[in-house]
């Protein structure tokens, strides 16, 4: 070969700074990057997408832990009192064929305002005076899958970024070192990471999965691969990693998943030298592990997220969600009911109560809620379909007005009558409460602005404080 041709089609190729950034004379090159490197990382954790920010409403709540019951509960056997429906069980239903099924647990009237709640929810009756429980929610989508990611990410159609990941964009987080949004032991189906994920939004401010929905929360773990290398060693590792990723970056202009990269590589460093502490439940007192049913079955495991998701948030994490499962009770609820309340009443009772305590759930606002609710009508012998035009909800702490119920259903619970509560309305009024405009947090992709609620969702100020 031609050695003249070969050097232009080199010098063609390759510039005389590319020659050097990858020969032995480029290692001054190198060094200055390294320092340059830092010092971007510096400027960038003094400039983090997860510092704090400022909101546009008076919030009145600083964080969220969001209680998912997977599989849709029965409204009409917890949270909705529906007297006529027991009087006229057995009669023709609403469809062809179908019976009204009125509920088998007693009913009654707790605290000083009277809210009516099941027998099979007795801790957390006792806590009545702190629920604000919504009767008329709605949906849109009767399968489980779609219901579940649109109440996750406002769409059951599109991927879109989760309500978590909204939320942390929007305020960013109390604790650099922790992530800001955490989901605890999530589904693998029903759209899985779809509903902790940030979609378009980066990659910073996707949730932290902490578990399976399959397995007890007690053999989950955050591996740290690097923990038996010491930390000065792990940074000189990471910051040349990271000079790499940040040359690529700077190199494509723009690329959300080079960007993804460093932040989750940054923030995976910080995260050891908090996150094994908050996950260590051994640090809590006997007395508090018993309040929360630790060590008793059937509700360890509940009461084990339960107090993560208390000392997370106590330690600065924005947003946690803890999944529950399962709820989807087309037969056998005379028994799975029961079964599913036990797991999870004492439990978010102590949580509840701990929070109260410690002085944190004035700021805290908890939900707790399925994709949608059960037919009053009986599907097979003991059982309950889906449904989408009423079902139960309710929220506590900073934000929502105490001891109340707002809407209604009908005599028969099967329709919301009063006051509908659509998803969109329920993500709108969380952000108004957490100080963020539903209208006014948008991100720009795909040449328009996107927003959790989309052209939708109304903010309920009748329940917020």
């Amino acid at each position: 070969m031609n050695d003249s041709k070969t050097c232009s089609r080199v010098n063609a190729l390759l510039t005389r700074r590319d020659v050097l950034q990858s020969t032995a004379c480029g290692f001054g090159w190198m060094a200055f990057s390294a320092l340059a490197g830092a010092q971007i990382a510096q400027a960038a954790d003094d400039d983090s997408p997860l510092a704090p920010k400022k909101t546009p409403l008076k919030p009145t709540a600083k964080r969220v832990i969001f209680l998912c019951m997977s599989g849709a509960p029965s409204h009409v056997d917890l949270l909705d009192y529906k007297p006529q429906l027991n009087r006229d069980s057995g009669k023709p239903g609403p469809r062809p064929g179908s019976q009204w099924l009125g509920s088998k647990w007693k009913f009654a009237q707790h605290g000083q305002s009277g809210l009516w709640m099941s027998e099979l929810l007795p801790q957390l009756a006792k806590h009545a005076d702190k629920l604000c429980v919504v009767s008329s929610m709605q949906t849109d989508v009767p399968a489980h899958p779609q219901a579940f990611i649109k109440l996750h990410t406002g769409t059951a159609q599109f991927v879109r970024p989760s309500l978590g990941a909204w939320t942390l964009y929007g305020l960013g987080t109390e604790n650099q070192n922790l992530p800001g949004f955490v989901s605890l032991t999530p589904p693998s189906g029903f759209g899985g990471a779809t509903n902790y994920g940030s979609s378009f939004l980066p990659a910073v401010y996707q949730g932290t999965r902490i578990g399976h929905s399959d397995r007890p929360i007690r053999f989950a773990s955050v591996p740290n691969l690097a923990a038996k290398q010491p930390v000065a060693d792990q940074r000189k590792e990471l910051d040349f990693i990271q000079t790499l990723n940040r040359d690529k970056l700077n190199r494509d202009s723009f690329n959300p998943e080079v960007d993804g990269v460093i932040q989750s590589y940054e923030l995976a460093f910080r995260m050891q030298r908090e996150m094994p502490e908050v996950l260590d439940l051994a640090s809590e007192t006997a007395a508090t592990q018993k309040a929360y049913g630790i060590g008793v079955e059937p509700c360890d495991d509940m009461g084990r997220k339960c107090l993560l998701a208390r000392r997370m948030i106590e330690a600065g994490v924005r947003f946690v969600e803890i999944t529950h499962g399962n709820w989807d009770h087309h037969f056998s609820l005379n028994t799975k009911l029961k079964q599913s309340c036990d797991e999870v009443d004492q439990p978010i009772a102590a949580l509840l109560a701990d929070l109260a305590q410690r002085d944190l759930l004035k700021d805290t606002l908890i939900v707790w809620t399925g994709e949608f609710g059960r037919t009053p009508y009986a599907e097979g012998q003991e059982g309950r379909d889906h449904n989408t035009k009423a079902f139960s909800m309710w929220m506590a702490g900073g934000g929502v007005k105490p001891g109340i119920t707002y809407g209604r259903s009908d005599d028969y619970g099967y329709e919301a009558v009063e006051n509908p509560v659509q998803i969109a309305d329920l993500h709108a009024t969380m952000l108004a409460i957490l100080g963020l405009d539903h209208e006014s947090l948008t991100y720009r992709h795909a040449g328009r602005d996107f927003r959790l609620t989309d052209v939708k969702g109304n903010v309920i100020n009748d329940i917020m404080t």
